[in-house]
């Protein structure tokens, strides 16, 4: 079978082992072509920009940056290409807030190679993705009227400051990781615990086990 129009792909994703893997199951599919992998934000950047694609499969975890922030950025310089999220994040806490972002689809890293598959070519022909959980989390929420959960209420840079505040890690330890200054991570954790009507990381960290953030 001819395939006059092959999907051009790029792989975002600071694991090489994960580019390596998804690039495999990939390979075996002849109306896709992977044509660039990126282990950060500006390689990333450079390869859509310079190569051009159809497609861009991204993390949402890339070391000093935030896919979040690559996904945005991405959205506004090219708003046509769709960007599934492929992470390993669990979709209640994160899917909605990549959608309402712009992502096309989002997955985890678990998925079976036959959803990857599926995922890709639902967004490459101008479809969205979202798993069976996803849909029932958005149709319940549309009938129930629900509220949001406190920290579904953060900014994007704030619930990256609150996820790292739960796994335990200092202030000083955030800022490093995430390329920030110390007061600026005191100044996020300051405005996340006002929004989230809680006293201590101690409560956060309480927080994060009872709705089973990870």
């Amino acid at each position: 079978m001819a395939y006059p129009h092959v999907k051009r792909i790029v792989i975002v994703d600071d694991h090489t082992i994960v580019r390596a893997g998804l690039r495999r199951i990939l390979d075996d599919l002849p109306e896709w072509e992977v044509v660039a992998e990126a282990a950060t934000y500006d390689e990333a950047l450079t390869a859509v920009r310079t190569i051009g694609c159809d497609v861009v499969i991204l993390d949402i975890s890339l070391g000093h940056r935030n896919g979040l922030d690559l996904l945005k950025q991405l959205r506004h310089e090219f708003p046509r290409i769709p960007v599934l999220i492929l992470s390993v994040h669990s979709e209640d806490d994160y899917a909605l807030r990549c959608l309402r972002a712009g992502a096309a689809g989002y997955l985890t890293k678990d998925s079976a190679p036959e959803k990857v598959i599926e995922a890709i070519g639902r967004v490459t022909r101008g479809k969205r993705y979202m798993s069976d959980e996803v849909a029932e989390h958005l149709a319940a929420r549309a009938v129930d009227g629900a509220e949001a959960l406190p920290h579904e209420r953060l900014s994007d840079r704030e619930h990256e400051v609150f996820r790292q505040l739960i796994r335990g890690r200092t202030v000083t330890e955030i800022a490093k990781a995430l390329s920030l200054s110390v007061k600026t991570v005191s100044t996020h954790r300051s405005h996340v615990l006002q929004k989230m009507r809680m006293k201590s990381t101690a409560d956060l960290i309480r927080y994060g086990i009872e709705h089973k953030l990870e």
